[in-house]
């Protein structure tokens, strides 16, 4: 979140408590996404229980984090930073570097395709924005893959060309296809499950609830049930 909005912590305005988050949707009036086509190309389905790990970046890693924790298949995510060095992979200090705010989710792909995460990915954020997210702006914030095999890389790419030749947006693509230099760093401790630990707080109320409502009526066979709610601490 914005330097502004780290500051806005309980002791600003708070919301009404949130209607349990991971059964939200079907109150929320979000704004519709564009309907997505699947990857035309996509990693092979594995073996049930042999899990796979990819690093994606949409915005805040609050959000991003508890949109992917509710999607049947996923076992576990981890908010971090990527993209950027081992010395400034950490909340001071991330914007110095190459970093975004960044999550890495633990899948098993004999339930949920590589294909079908990066499918949320664009649908939860606008992958048309340059270096943000609504309410967030600067490198940090941008929509990124960050690969890890040439399989991942291509995938990606092509699916961000099968878009774009579709028609599907009437503005370029901005989202980026990216190495990770020196890895993947997980975040503070205090940034994990920070929706799920904190449901009344002013910028979980307003930005990232509507997200996960965006998930949950976007892609209703591939969420998992209401009362699944994420782990916290």
């Amino acid at each position: 979140m914005s330097p502004l909005l780290r500051q806005t912590l309980p002791a600003a305005i708070a919301c009404a408590t949130v209607l349990l988050l991971w059964g939200y949707a079907r109150g929320l009036t979000a704004s519709e996404p564009p309907a997505l086509p699947k990857p035309l190309s996509d990693l092979p389905l594995g073996t049930a229980g042999q899990l796979r790990t990819v690093v994606v970046a949409g915005g805040c890693f609050w959000c991003e984090e508890a949109v992917f924790e509710q999607l049947k298949g996923v076992t576990k995510v981890v908010a971090g930073y990527a993209g950027g060095t081992a010395a400034t992979s950490n909340y001071e200090h991330y914007e110095e570097s190459n970093h975004a705010e960044a999550v890495q989710i633990t899948y098993d792909p004999s339930i949920i395709s590589y294909g079908d995460l990066l499918r949320v990915l664009f649908t939860a954020g606008d992958p048309t924005v340059k270096d943000g997210q609504q309410p967030d702006y600067g490198h940090q914030y941008r929509m990124a893959v960050f690969y890890q095999t040439d399989g991942e890389k291509q995938v990606a790419e092509a699916y961000i060309r099968q878009l774009t030749q579709a028609k599907v947006y009437d503005k370029p693509i901005q989202a980026t296809v990216e190495t990770m230099p020196e890895g993947f760093f997980p975040a503070e401790g205090y940034h994990q499950h920070f929706v799920s630990n904190h449901p009344d707080h002013p910028y979980v109320c307003t930005w990232s609830v509507r997200k996960i409502a965006r998930i949950r009526a976007a892609f209703p066979e591939q969420v998992k049930a209401a009362d699944q709610a994420p782990p916290s601490k």
